[in-house]
């Protein structure tokens, strides 16, 4: 049994606590805005009942991310794009046959867009690729390794802009260059992004 005096301590104590807390504040301003707190509460439950049942839904698969086995290709002779297998080593072999020189008009062509959903009215070729033949490889200045991927990326490539007439090696600095301008952000801040053929 409590003594008396530590009683009455006890309730001055919760009195003192009560008014620090605004207890009888927040009790009359509960009172004199009922609608308030009915709307707070059932916002409140359909918060939960809304995290309940996205924590219940069984977990969706990812998206899958649809890789092709195509790649763009442009004809050096109709200046057109065309589609052929991944992975070729450049020049092929193009629909309109072979250059006035006898090689292959068939090139890479880098096609990218900055719509998130590519169309073809949005789609542009950012640069062309082929592969250095080994008496070009031999003439072209030594370069000291590159640590950068886009160079390594780049040996034994020549690269060049639509317009361009001139192959340019793609580990060089002009190369870089290219590759920079072809990946840089629209006035948006987007970056453009690969258009697979379909």
């Amino acid at each position: 049994m409590l003594p008396e005096w530590f009683k009455i301590e006890l309730k001055e104590a919760w009195e003192g606590l009560k008014v620090r807390l605004g207890l009888p504040t927040l009790r009359r301003w509960i009172n004199e805005y009922p609608r308030v707190i009915v709307s707070i509460a059932g916002a409140s439950a359909m918060l939960l009942l809304a995290i309940v049942i996205w924590v219940k839904l069984p977990n969706r698969p990812a998206t899958e991310i649809v890789t092709s086995e195509k790649e763009w290709y442009y004809d050096l002779n109709t200046d057109e794009l065309f589609v052929a297998d991944k992975g070729l080593e450049t020049p092929i072999e193009a629909p309109s046959g072979p250059l006035p020189s006898g090689k292959p008009a068939g090139v890479r062509a880098y096609v990218l867009s900055y719509a998130d959903e590519p169309n073809e009215s949005t789609r542009f070729i950012a640069f062309l690729e082929t592969t250095a033949s080994p008496q070009v490889l031999a003439k072209l200045p030594k370069r000291r390794d590159s640590v950068s991927a886009a160079a390594k990326w780049g040996k034994g490539k020549l690269i060049r802009r639509l317009d361009d007439e001139i192959w340019i090696p793609a580990d060089s600095k002009l190369g870089q260059q290219i590759l920079q301008d072809a990946f840089a952000p629209n006035e948006n801040g987007d970056r453009p992004v690969y258009c697979q053929p379909q």
